[in-house]
């Protein structure tokens, strides 16, 4: 096994013990990295802009969501760390071809907050607001 390997798959192993992985995710990230190192120690370091991270149809998880520039796993894919792609939340559904008013949000929370809203009634307390206000009388 090369060093090159080696290397790589110490980082993948740091980083399945840090957060759940799939078999795929695993293979991927090893090598990618093993491509990685390589090219950057042969002195030829390939980018490539438009290569996602991830699957955007998979990305979207029941405990998190993996964000398509950087790979990482989140909960909310917040303005902040969209922006440290240059990316604000429309243009990165653009990019990756989501619907455009699709929460970057996993799927746990976003049905967490679904439940909240509805025990809520918000829409119900808003017309008992209105009934019970009256009408200011006119001075004559």
């Amino acid at each position: 096994m090369d060093d090159y390997l080696k290397a790589a798959l110490e980082i993948v192993k740091a980083q399945a013990s840090v957060r759940n992985m799939t078999e795929e995710e695993i293979v991927n990230l090893a090598r990618n990295l093993t491509a990685s190192l390589k090219g950057l120690v042969g002195g030829e370091c390939e980018q490539k802009a438009e290569a996602a991270a991830c699957d955007p149809s998979k990305s979207i998880r029941e405990k998190s969501i993996i964000c398509c520039e950087c790979g990482k796993s989140f909960k909310i894919l917040t303005k902040k760390h969209l922006a440290t792609h240059g990316l604000d939340a429309k243009s990165y559904r653009v990019k990756h071809g989501y619907k455009k008013n699709l929460p970057l949000v996993c799927k746990g929370l976003q049905r967490e907050r679904r439940k909240k809203m509805t025990e809520m009634k918000l829409w119900t307390k808003r017309g008992k607001k209105a009934a019970v206000a009256k009408p200011k009388a006119k001075k004559a």
